[in-house]
């Protein structure tokens, strides 16, 4: 029996032992090392979608917590994109330029409440904004993983506009994390 598009994927045993050797499917069912750089690609957004699960575990402000719930579940869906080339002609779940501008929305909305920028940011403040900023870096990292992927497979183009969009909004939501604290800024050749 076939599972449908929006289905959730049934486990009924989570060790299989396929993987001891080093090698682990792609979502074509292609086997490939473990160090092949679309595993080093979607391993990055899942380490991402981990550092998302602390940051609401932690505690957020209660208007980001929507957002960045629908994140985690579109971090899947873009793990899951990555993890079939994007010249498979298959029907396949893949990251859309509508999830793109829904992040530049976001953006926007919340960027117009904040002060503008006098100086870099360093990351840190409140508990919420460290962890955003963690998350901002493991994004970017997340980033750069599919574009080394991509110099060497098909990727999906929008699947790397999302994760700089991400960055982005990461970067924004820790600004905003500070709102009412003082935000820790680069203060350059302070060093004695």
């Amino acid at each position: 029996m076939t599972r449908r598009r929006d289905e959730p994927v049934r486990l009924t045993r989570i060790y299989t032992r396929a993987g001891d050797a080093g090698e682990t499917s792609l979502g074509d069912g292609t086997r490939v090392p473990k160090s092949n750089l679309r595993i080093e690609a979607f391993g990055t957004v899942d380490e991402l979608n981990s550092f998302i699960g602390v940051l609401l575990a932690t505690g957020v402000p209660d208007e980001f917590r929507p957002w960045l719930e629908q994140i985690q579940n579109e971090l899947f869906d873009l793990g899951a994109d990555l993890s079939v080339p994007a010249d498979d002609e298959r029907e396949r779940l893949r990251i859309s330029s509508e999830q793109v501008v829904w992040l530049e929305e976001l953006c926007d909305l919340v960027n117009a409440g904040l002060t503008p920028l006098k100086s870099f940011v360093l990351p840190g403040g409140t508990e919420a904004a460290a962890i955003l900023h963690v998350a901002r870096t493991v994004c970017r990292r997340a980033e750069r993983a599919t574009v080394a992927l991509a110099e060497e497979a098909a990727v999906n183009p929008a699947v790397l506009a999302y994760l700089n969009r991400l960055s982005d909004f990461l970067f924004i939501l820790a600004r905003a994390a500070n709102a009412g604290n003082p935000e820790p800024l680069w203060k350059p050749g302070t060093s004695p």
